[in-house]
């Protein structure tokens, strides 16, 4: 069975396609394309079932068409709307340079100034120029690439030298 901590979301499903069963994938994160994938994941009905690739194309840089295996019917397709579609974290990118703000959710923020944990990254927040890490109580951090110090994807935690008052606001 597929375990939420061993994931991270990517995107969701949108429309069925034509009518031999291709999905649109609105998408936050590439990674599908960058390493060498197979399936995804989708949420279907509260469970996380792999999905295989038959085959996909990009329509824009944040949105492809989907063909899974087995799904050859537009109805098939449209069961698939509005999926969550995750990616397993143990296929994504070794690479530090190439780490997706999506791939953090999930991560414990560490102050770099007392080595306190702050908390849990729950969300990103991307609507604006600046991205901002957003917490399981609500609270706000940057998530400026200036100001992290160290990740550490064994333990899930991001050191951050946090600026002065940031958690009292």
């Amino acid at each position: 069975m597929i375990k939420k901590e061993d994931v991270y979301k990517i995107g969701r499903i949108g429309k069925a396609h034509g009518v031999k069963g291709e999905v649109t994938f609105n998408f936050n994160d590439d990674v599908f394309d960058r390493v060498d994938a197979e399936y995804l994941i989708l949420e279907v009905d509260g469970i996380l079932v792999p999905f295989f690739m038959e085959e996909y194309r990009f329509r824009s840089d944040s949105t492809a068409l989907v063909k899974f295996e087995d799904i050859d019917t537009q109805d098939r397709a449209r069961e698939l709307t509005n999926c969550d579609v995750y990616f397993p974290r143990e296929l994504s990118d070794n690479d530090e340079e190439e780490i997706s703000w999506s791939f953090l959710v999930g991560f414990s923020i560490v102050d770099a100034q007392n080595g306190k944990n702050v908390g849990t990254i729950a969300s990103i927040d991307d609507n604006t120029m600046n991205i901002l890490f957003e917490l399981e109580d609500g609270t706000l951090i940057p998530a400026s690439e200036e100001l992290i110090t160290d990740i550490d994807k064994d333990n899930k935690t991001i050191t951050i030298a946090l600026p002065e008052g940031i958690l009292e606001l």
